[in-house]
């Protein structure tokens, strides 16, 4: 595992690597003098490069291979190489950087489309959502896949869209009964006080860069007020949604930043030992964990019989086959866990 993820990063090397050489060719004093007379050849090894090594290359960084990527990054490797390829070296071969625009063009149109059929679809997914029986951390996505094709944009939107509910519309509701991970903590207190200095750095820093960059400063307030509002969506994605558990499936979260669905068939062992729960924890497992000031280990590191996808911020999803939990009452979430285990065991 160790020599895999030192390897990964040669890909990311030699990427920058023809992305630097490329530009050096042709925007250096250097490239320009070493050029020949007719850069066609030279040119088209460019091409080369920027449309089939490049993307090579980073899906090879990202251990992910995909035809919509490769499509995706051979029809950017187009387009890069209007901007690094003088207009009179590349006037030949235009004709290949207008397809990559068009291909681009193409899937921002088939984007557009989907978010379009998401706005269409939001009537029957807030009545599904209000009709289950889910947290709505866990209810709004099923909803929303339910009706919407899994698209990265629309995981994005889905994301975006818990934020907004949690920070602006959830201000009445109270906590459901149930197991948290955050009052042994203090945590709450870390968020408020991130949120305060925000709130002052904004005051204090933001008229003086408007006094040197109009444009910076403005950039920086949009970013400031994000921040504000995701944090106090993040305290209320946690507050609200304690652990859930079905006879199927135990729910958790840890506010915005992360959530699992964890099917009790698929749990194959639950450790408990303190001697390995003190260990760093593996790169193949996601925590849930609630970090403020000191340094804190899991109560139990739930050993998995198949991976499963953790949903991160902004809709992004990491495999595990390892899910490290630190809870309020660890002694009844584990009772909880192997009771509904044993139950799925006798009704086989």
């Amino acid at each position: 595992m160790v020599l895999i993820e030192k390897g990964k990063w040669v890909w990311l090397l030699m990427l920058g690597l023809v992305l630097c050489s490329n530009f050096a060719i042709y925007n250096t004093n250097v490239g320009n003098g070493i050029l020949p007379d007719d850069t066609n050849e030279v040119v088209l090894g460019s091409l080369l490069d920027l449309v089939i090594l490049l993307p090579i290359l980073f899906m090879l960084y990202q251990r992910k291979f995909t035809i919509k990527m490769a499509v995706l990054l051979t029809a950017m490797g187009c387009i890069l190489a209007r901007f690094l390829i003088p207009y009179d070296f590349l006037e030949p071969f235009v004709a290949v950087t207008w397809a990559g625009i068009a291909i681009e063009a193409a899937l921002i149109v088939f984007e557009v489309l989907l978010i379009f059929m998401f706005v269409r679809y939001v009537p029957q997914i807030v009545r599904t959502v209000s009709s289950s029986k889910l947290p709505v951390i866990f209810s709004f996505p099923h909803a929303v896949n339910l009706y919407v094709k899994k698209n990265p944009i629309i995981h994005m939107i889905c994301s975006e869209a818990l934020m907004s509910y949690y920070a602006f519309f959830s201000w009445k509701k109270t906590p459901p009964p149930g197991m948290t991970i955050y009052k042994n903590s203090s945590y709450m207190a870390f968020q408020i006080m991130m949120i305060h200095a925000i709130v002052i750095e904004t005051l204090g820093i933001h008229l003086w860069i408007h006094g040197k960059s109009t444009t910076l400063s403005l950039i920086l307030l949009v970013l400031n007020i994000y921040s504000v509002v995701y944090f106090l969506a993040n305290i209320q994605a946690i507050r609200l949604n304690p652990i859930y558990m079905n006879d199927r499936t135990l729910f958790i979260s840890l506010g915005l930043v992360k959530r699992a669905e964890i099917q009790f068939d698929n749990i194959e062992s639950i450790i408990v030992d303190l001697e390995i729960l003190k260990k760093k924890i593996p790169k193949d497992t996601i925590d849930f964990i609630v970090r403020d000031f000191a340094k804190v280990d899991p109560d139990m590191i739930i050993h998995l019989k198949k991976s499963i996808k953790v949903t991160l911020f902004m809709g992004i999803q990491k495999e595990c086959t390892k899910i490290a939990i630190r809870s309020d009452s660890p002694s009844e979430l584990k009772h909880a866990i192997l009771e509904r285990i044993n139950n799925r065991l006798c009704k086989r």
